[in-house]
């Protein structure tokens, strides 16, 4: 009875380290994007922790605690504007930024918790949008 015991453990401790690799690898590749930064979005009293990143027609927002290849968000570039902002606590360095954007379709209103270095760039990106240029031919 030993042996398939160990084999069962074995392989249990090889399916752990196999997800844990995943995500660490996961978590690395967001983190040195071009264009990436670490914040947390407000999900009702909750703000789970995750890496956003600037597109070229996008904002894109990944969970940090997940496998998932696709970011959990997608803010339209064109359509995202800063409604507010306010340091998440007298003295800090994090700023807790009230964002409307349109996101599937639908506009929306959310919060994202950032450094003032990460606002400061969201705060170019957005005012950087291209114009949109219609069709010449």
């Amino acid at each position: 009875m030993p042996g398939p015991l160990v084999l069962v453990v074995a392989s249990c401790v090889v399916v752990v380290l196999a997800g844990a690799g995943a995500w660490w690898s996961r978590r690395q590749t967001l983190d040195r994007r071009v264009g990436s930064f670490r914040c947390n979005l407000r999900r009702g009293s909750r703000w789970p922790s995750g890496v956003a990143q600037y597109g070229a027609a996008d904002l894109y927002w990944w969970r940090f605690w997940s496998l998932a290849p696709r970011p959990a968000r997608r803010w339209d570039r064109s359509g995202l504007a800063i409604v507010g902002r306010e340091p998440a606590a007298p003295g800090s360095d994090v700023l807790l930024v009230t964002c409307r954007g349109v996101s599937g379709g639908a506009e929306v209103e959310f919060v994202l918790s950032m450094s003032r270095e990460a606002y400061a760039g969201l705060l170019s990106w957005i005012e950087a949008t291209p114009q949109r240029v219609g069709s010449v031919i």
